[in-house]
């Protein structure tokens, strides 16, 4: 089984890759839970009836007001920097220059950080006639589907490029891989 499941990784290493990004990505994740329920429940718990508005993050009391917001904040925060660590060793195995790289993360995770506190209050309106007081983790399930959207590819063609690997741009690279 083992020899086979090697074999597999050598004939699909593009996919395989991409496996494990999802797979151990899951650390970030159960950060990020862990994280949001303690904040929600706790940390945040007494400004779940204030309503937030600035800018584009729209909050309600029914969406657990500026509580919620500080909570996906908060829990987005903390699992990414989880994640960064879990992919450049894990996944990528890579020897990055983390001064080089490390804009390049921050630009990724704030981009997909707005779009993952934005986005909550909205499938919360939208699951909660079904789901109840379970709209806030499908909402946060949601997010993880659309941060994997963005982070892999950035990490896979430009954070987490190994130092000896010869400058490309992505297009060269989405045909080499």
């Amino acid at each position: 089984m083992v020899s086979a499941v090697k074999a597999w990784k050598e004939k699909n290493p593009n996919l395989y890759e991409f496996i494990m990004f999802n797979i151990l990505s899951n650390v970030a994740t159960a950060t990020n839970f862990v994280v949001l329920w303690l904040s929600a429940s706790f940390i945040f718990a007494n400004l779940t009836s204030r309503p937030f508005n600035w800018l584009i993050f729209n909050y309600p009391v029914e969406a657990d007001g500026l509580g919620g917001f500080l909570s996906f904040l908060v829990a987005y925060t903390t699992a990414q920097i989880v994640n960064y660590f879990v992919q450049k060793n894990l996944v990528f195995k890579s020897d990055n220059n983390l001064k080089k790289s490390i804009s390049w993360y921050i630009f990724t995770v704030v981009v997909a950080g707005i779009i993952s506190v934005w986005l909550p209050p909205y499938v919360i309106e939208l699951t909660s006639p079904i789901v109840g007081r379970w709209a806030p983790t499908v909402a946060n399930a949601v997010n993880i589907v659309v941060q994997v959207a963005i982070n892999y590819p950035m990490m896979k063609f430009v954070i987490m490029k190994n130092s000896n690997e010869k400058e490309e741009t992505i297009c060269e690279k989405i045909t080499i891989s």
